[in-house]
């Protein structure tokens, strides 16, 4: 992330010191103080201005509705409880939140897209790939929440021994599946395309579970012997775990929605102490990343 001095910010937004101090004093702009020194981020500033655009009458947007939809998260249902913010959520698997956002039916996605680099191993910024090649989202940002863990959720003791992928094709183990679109399943299919293999080759439970608590509890209740889910959603559930991968847990949203009053709520929210220790609390998560800008349009 690029930051400018004041001096710089200054004659970047075209005003004049004296104005941006006072925006400064007054919480107005996005800024940091670093030993003693003003920094602004540039990026931000980008956003600052364009969440204030003018618009003529017949160019007004109609704002959408203070929700966060996408993936299900429990740090994230929390922090949206605890903040403040009065963002309600709706959850339905990355794709769908992402579908919605581009119809403004939510205000925020929370996204965790998954795909193979060129060199066959997982993307890095999959969800950052998915923004920017999403049609009508040409003015996307996307937020760090979190990193977490993704793996195998198990049984109690872990029966069967599954160390990973290849011993549930070996063994034939039931796998509990999520719906097509989630992030979780993206997960699923790229790692075991890497394996030279699919969901066909697996023993899978039909009936698809909506969120990773659902599925949680399909393996809680002996009706598969495993799963792909975040470490929280085993442990909430009182279940083994196998980790596979650390993923990027993101928020999508438009470009004006980043300066609403329930977004910056939030994204202010992401700083607190509390919001560590409640990550610590749940486990498998990495909240260092919480509030950046990994990719704005």
């Amino acid at each position: 992330m690029e930051f400018l001095t004041t001096s710089e910010a200054a004659d970047y937004l075209r005003l004049g010191e004296r104005k941006l101090y006072e925006l400064v004093t007054n919480g107005a702009i996005p800024c940091t103080k670093v030993t003693g020194k003003w920094l602004f981020p540039r990026h931000e500033l980008d956003l600052w201005v364009l969440s204030g655009l003018a618009r003529p009458a017949g160019m007004l947007i109609a704002e959408p509705p203070p929700v966060v939809g996408g993936s299900q998260d429990e740090l994230l249902d929390w922090s949206l409880r605890e903040s403040g913010s009065g963002l309600g959520s709706m959850s339905e698997g990355s794709a769908r939140g992402l579908e919605r956002l581009q119809r403004d039916e939510v205000m925020a996605a929370a996204v965790h897209f998954h795909s193979l680099d060129a060199d066959g191993n997982l993307a890095a910024d999959a969800s950052a790939t998915a923004l920017r090649d999403a049609p009508d989202l040409h003015d996307a940002v996307l937020v760090a929440f979190v990193r977490r863990e993704q793996g195998l959720v198990l049984s109690p003791g872990n029966p069967k021994r599954l160390r990973g992928l290849s011993d549930v094709l070996a063994l034939g183990a039931r796998m509990a599946m999520r719906q097509q679109g989630t992030g979780a399943q993206m997960l699923l299919d790229v790692l075991l395309k890497r394996a030279g293999a699919s969901t066909r080759d697996l023993h899978r439970v039909e009936t698809p579970a909506l969120t990773g608590p659902d599925l949680a509890e399909i393996v809680r209740a002996g009706q598969a012997d495993c799963g792909v889910a975040t470490r929280a959603a085993a442990r909430s559930a009182g279940l083994d775990f196998v980790p596979l991968v650390w993923e990027n847990f993101d928020l999508a949203m438009r470009q004006r929605s980043y300066f609403r009053p329930a977004m910056q709520a939030l994204i202010r929210f992401l700083n607190e102490r509390r919001l560590r220790q409640r990550a610590e609390e749940l486990t498998g998560y990495d909240p260092s990343p919480a509030g950046q800008i990994r990719f704005a349009a």
